[in-house]
């Protein structure tokens, strides 16, 4: 393989990916504002003009941020690529840190620095992402100072848990032979299943409180359809997302023994009783229709053959060369692959991203369809709607853009695929 070929093929995959998402975005921007005006008939009575021009000002409102941010994560990503920016960057650690303390220290120095310099990089879109926008359309609950300590926090749980996980695949790397990519995927897989089940009880409450569930007639109400359900968890809890923001959620995590259920304050503070079970029915239906294992699955099949890629890549001169960075001759260039594989891979599989969205879409139908069965589905068909108005989410998504990107499907198609939808 010469170095040109991978470097037009990058560069093509990147100019290509960059221009459907201004496209879809466009597409996306144009239909909303169309019709910003006009509450779409099956929700007229039920949906007020108010509520639904907001939705569309705030999805219009992170559609134009989010071209911005696309823009300059494009530009970034060159700059670290074509441009020479790792190719910097990893000769000023290899001539430092390298040379004093090892290739392992290099390489994590390696590591450590892209992520903090990437954070860096991010902090400004994310701030004006939760401070403007979010606080525009009276979502974000965040002072400064939490949202800094939030900051700091990730990096540190960031490095605590990233650093030993990169250290032993890179060792792994070395040490392994050609086979080197199958040995890292099972330290991989099992990474991720310890992490499962600690972060319920270690990692989540780090960043949020949570305290058990209060209410004992919605316990009760809760553990009945846990029961008739025939799932088991460690605990029902409520988390204090109010602390930083409006919007509301309920889900389930861990992994075994350590499953918890956990309710946002806000879902808890707007929905009735009979919608909150409702709404855990249908968590409860990715369980029960084995969505969560499947996605599971899924995933670790896909970083195999991701990862047996790699292994194959990073054993050619042209897959460095072709993208702007020199390999080591005296040190590992283990790290420099898996940072290259990881900047190199999103513009191509973009293009393949409908397919997990469209097969997302058809578990939160199955999932629907089951919580009906255990559940009220006109309670179910209430609260769906309640949430979309308090997420400002909006009833009229292009459909182009919906089905390249959505991983719920659209309101209108959710609630008239309910047996008993709100919509008359």
């Amino acid at each position: 393989m010469h170095s040109l070929v991978v470097t037009v093929a990058f560069a093509a995959a990147l100019l290509a990916s960059l221009g459907l998402k201004f496209w879809l975005a466009t597409r996306q921007a144009r239909h909303v504002a169309r019709h910003r005006d006009a509450v779409p008939t099956p929700f007229v009575g039920t949906v007020t003009p108010e509520a639904h021009r907001k939705a569309a000002d705030y999805t219009l409102a992170k559609g134009r941020f989010g071209l911005l941010s696309t823009a300059f994560s494009s530009a970034v990503l060159l700059g670290w690529t074509l441009l020479g920016g790792l190719d910097g960057l990893n000769g000023a650690l290899l001539g430092s840190v390298g040379v004093a303390w090892g290739a392992m220290a290099y390489q994590l120095a390696l590591l450590a620095a892209f992520v903090l310099i990437g954070a860096l990089l991010d902090a400004p879109f994310e701030w004006w992402s939760t401070f403007r926008i979010e606080q525009r359309f009276g979502f974000n609950r965040m002072t400064t100072g939490l949202w800094l300590a939030d900051q700091a926090k990730g990096l540190a749980v960031g490095a605590l848990i990233g650093l030993p996980l990169a250290a032993l695949i890179l060792w792994i790397m070395g040490a392994t032979g050609g086979l080197w990519w199958l040995w890292a995927w099972v330290a991989w897989v099992g990474f991720n299943l310890t992490l499962l089940v600690l972060y319920p009880t270690v990692i989540a409450p780090l960043f949020n409180k949570f305290e058990p569930l209060a209410d004992e007639a919605l316990k009760h109400r809760v553990q009945a359809l846990m029961q008739r359900c025939g799932f088991a968890a460690k605990g029902l809890f409520v988390m204090d997302g109010s602390r930083r923001s409006a919007h509301a959620n309920a889900y389930f995590t861990g992994l075994g023994a350590s499953k918890r259920v956990v309710f946002f304050d806000t879902l808890l503070s707007r929905l009735a009783p009979a919608e909150v079970e409702a709404v855990l029915a249908h968590e409860l239906g990715h369980f029960k229709r084995r969505h969560v294992v499947k996605r599971m699955v899924g995933i670790f099949g896909l970083s195999l053959v991701g990862l047996a890629l790699l292994g194959w890549l990073a054993s050619l001169p042209a897959f460095y060369l072709g993208l702007g960075v020199r390999p080591n001759l005296g040190a590992p260039s283990d790290a420099l692959a898996l940072l290259l594989f990881m900047l190199a891979l999103p513009p191509f599989t973009f293009f393949v991203s409908p397919l997990g969205a469209a097969l997302s879409r058809k578990h939160e139908f199955e999932a629907d369809a089951y919580a009906c069965e255990q559940a009220d589905g006109r309670a179910l068909a209430s609260a769906l709607l309640k949430l979309h108005e308090d997420n400002a989410s909006t009833l009229t998504p292009d459909p182009l853009y919906a089905r390249f990107y959505y991983s719920h499907p659209p309101a209108g198609e959710r609630l008239a695929a309910l047996p008993e939808p709100v919509a008359s």
